[in-house]
């Protein structure tokens, strides 16, 4: 402290031309000046601490904040598109079965029509077959009836 009362009479005289004594009142006042200055530093520094500490304590409820909002966010966009996806699983699995379902009935209807033909063949054959069971009984017929009236062939 005496260094500094040192330097302000070596600084008053120098600006001013004045010299001043240690016991001078001017002094007085610059000693106090000097202590008002250093109780209003602290004051400053214990305030700004506690500005920094609820500062801290925002932006921390701020981080714990934002942290919950994106979760709740995450989670309805992990549930869409579980949804979309399950969605586009039943639409997938609908567009399936109805190309499985297409490609039998388009199966079935060729069986069906070979089946068709088949039973008209079978029909065409009984139809033949009684024709020729017709005709054998009718030649058989005339052969018992007229055999001794009727053609006789030779070799």
């Amino acid at each position: 402290m005496n260094d500094d009362i040192e330097e302000l009479i070596k600084e008053i005289a120098a600006k001013h031309g004045i010299a001043v004594s240690r016991d001078d009142p001017i002094l007085v006042l610059q000693t106090i000046n000097k202590r008002l200055i250093e109780d209003s530093s602290k004051a400053q520094r214990v305030q700004l601490d506690r500005y920094k500490e609820e500062l801290e304590d925002l932006a921390a409820r701020w981080g714990s904040d934002a942290r919950n909002k994106a979760e709740r966010i995450l989670n309805a966009a992990l549930l869409a598109g579980k949804e979309a996806m399950d969605q586009q699983m039943n639409d997938g699995a609908k567009a399936l079965a109805m190309a499985v379902r297409t490609e039998i009935d388009a199966s079935l209807a060729g069986v069906a029509d070979r089946a068709r033909d088949a039973r008209r063949v079978a029909i065409f054959n009984v139809v033949a077959a009684c024709i020729t069971l017709l005709a054998a009984g009718v030649a058989l017929w005339v052969a018992l009836r007229g055999g001794a009236a009727g053609p006789t062939f030779t070799n």
